[in-house]
C-alpha cells in the first residue's frame, strides 16, 4: 500500500460481504477499493494499535465501538512499522483530535497510508450479522458503489483458510533488543510470525536480550543464538498452514530449551504437540476478553486478535504427547475456547491471548515474569 487520495466529506462508498450483503457508507481514509476478511473488534480504545497489529494482516477490521479516532494516531503507538489492515469500518470518525499524544488525525493517516475504509455504516448491524453467519470475505469500494460489481470481486479474492501469512508480516532480517537497563539476566530467541513491536520490549523490560528472527528461521537458528528461552510470537493466516513454524517448535522441544508462545504461537506449540486447529465462527478480537486460569481459578480481563483455535481437550487428566504430559491451562469464559497449554514434562507454555498490555488491558502482563522464572527454574540465564 502506498499514499492515496484522502476520501472528500459525504464521497459514497459500499461495503459487500460474500454472501451479498451491502452496506452503503462514505468513503474514510484513502479512495480506493479493497479486499479481505471482513472481522469485527470490539475494544473501545486502542484502536491505533489495532490498525497497526500484523495479525491484522489481509482482513478488514469493523470496530464495534461508535466513535473512532478521537485521540488521533502518534508515532509511539505503532505495533509494527505500518498499518497492517486491509480496510476499516467505522460508524462515526471524530471531527476532531483531542489529546496531549496526538501528532496526527486517523483519516489523514489512513489515507497516507493507502488503507481504504469506509464510515458511517450501521456497524451494529454488520456485527451482528458476522456473528450470525461468521467471520467472511468481503470488499469496500470508494470508486465503483455497484455492490453486484463489487460482490464479484469479492467471491473472485482468496480465503483466510489455508492462507500462510506469517512470513509476508515477518522481519526479513533478524535484529536484537537490547535489555532496558543494560543488565542481561537472559538471552531470547523470539520467532516473529508477526510480532508486536511491545512484546520484545516486555521482555527487555525484564532483562532479556531478545534476538528476533524470520518467521521460517529453523529450530537449528533459533537454538544457534545459544538462547536460555524461545519465544513464538502473534501472527497472521491458518495455523495449519505453518508448517515451518511447527517443525522450528517441535526442535525446541526436542533439545529442552524453555518455550513460550502466545497467540498464533500457542497454535504453533499445540500443532507441535499434536493437537488440531480450527478456524472460529467470528474469533476473538478487542481488550475485553475474560479468561479463566484452570490452575489457580483467577479470571484476567485479556487482549485478544485471533480467528483460529487449539482443538485440545477441555476437561477430564492430561493429555500423553510425544513430549510427555500436557494440559490445558486457560479456558475463554464466553464461549469455553482453549486459551493456553501447559506442557508437565518439558519446559514450554502458550497462551492464546496478548499479555503485552498493547493497548491494554495489564492483567496478563506476569505471564513474561512465568517466562523468566521458567527460564530460571531450568538453570538458564546469567550474562
Amino acid at each position: 500500500m502506498g499514499a492515496g487520495e484522502r476520501a472528500r466529506p459525504g464521497q459514497p462508498a459500499v461495503l459487500v460481504l460474500e454472501d451479498g450483503r451491502a452496506f452503503a457508507g462514505e468513503a474514510f481514509g484513502a479512495v480506493g477499493e479493497t479486499f479481505g476478511e471482513a472481522v469485527f473488534s470490539t475494544g473501545m480504545t486502542g484502536y491505533q494499535e489495532t490498525l497497526t497489529d500484523p495479525s491484522y494482516h489481509r482482513q478488514v477490521v469493523v470496530m464495534t465501538a461508535p466513535h473512532i479516532g478521537n485521540t488521533g494516531v502518534n508515532d509511539r503507538d505503532y505495533e509494527s512499522e505500518r498499518i497492517q489492515v486491509a480496510g476499516y469500518v467505522v460508524r462515526e470518525p471524530s471531527r476532531i483530535t483531542s489529546n496531549w499524544r496526538s501528532q496526527r488525525d486517523l483519516g489523514s493517516e489512513l489515507a497516507d497510508a493507502g488503507v481504504v475504509g469506509i464510515s458511517g455504516v450501521d456497524t451494529r448491524a454488520l456485527t451482528r450479522h458476522l456473528r450470525e453467519r461468521g467471520a467472511m470475505r468481503c470488499g469496500i469500494s470508494s470508486l465503483d458503489v455497484s455492490a453486484a460489481a463489487l460482490l464479484e470481486k469479492v467471491l473472485a479474492g482468496p480465503e483466510m483458510l489455508g492462507a500462510d501469512l506469517a512470513p509476508a508480516v515477518s522481519t526479513r532480517d533478524p535484529y536484537v533488543v537490547a535489555p532496558r537497563d543494560g543488565e542481561r539476566r537472559f538471552r531470547v530467541a523470539a520467532l516473529d510470525l508477526g510480532i508486536k513491536r511491545n512484546t520484545p520490549l516486555s521482555m527487555a523490560a525484564r532483562g532479556c536480550e531478545v534476538h528476533v528472527l524470520p518467521a521460517t528461521a529453523t529450530a537449528d537458528e533459533l537454538l544457534a543464538v545459544e538462547p536460555d528461552g524461545v519465544f513464538f510470537s502473534n501472527g497472521p493466516g491458518d495455523p495449519a498452514a505453518a508448517d515451518y513454524a511447527v517443525a522450528a517448535a517441535a526442535g525446541v522441544l526436542r533439545a529442552g530449551v524453555p518455550l513460550f508462545g502466545i497467540c498464533f504461537g500457542n497454535q504453533v506449540l499445540g500443532r507441535a504437540l499434536g493437537f488440531g486447529t480450527y478456524k472460529l465462527a467470528y474469533g476473538h478480537r478487542g481488550i475485553n476478553q475474560p479468561v479463566k486460569d484452570l490452575a489457580t481459578g483467577q479470571i484476567a480481563v485479556t487482549s485478544h486478535n485471533h480467528g483460529f483455535a487449539v482443538d485440545a481437550p477441555r476437561d477430564g487428566p492430561p493429555v500423553d504427547t510425544p513430549f510427555g504430559r500436557v494440559a490445558v491451562s486457560h479456558l475463554a469464559l464466553n464461549d469455553d475456547v482453549v486459551e493456553g497449554v501447559a506442557c508437565l514434562d518439558v519446559p514450554a507454555f502458550s497462551v492464546q491471548y496478548h499479555p503485552e498490555a498493547a493497548a491494554g488491558p495489564h492483567d496478563a502482563n506476569s505471564l513474561f515474569d512465568r517466562f523468566c522464572e521458567l527460564m530460571a527454574s531450568a538453570g538458564k540465564g546469567g550474562a
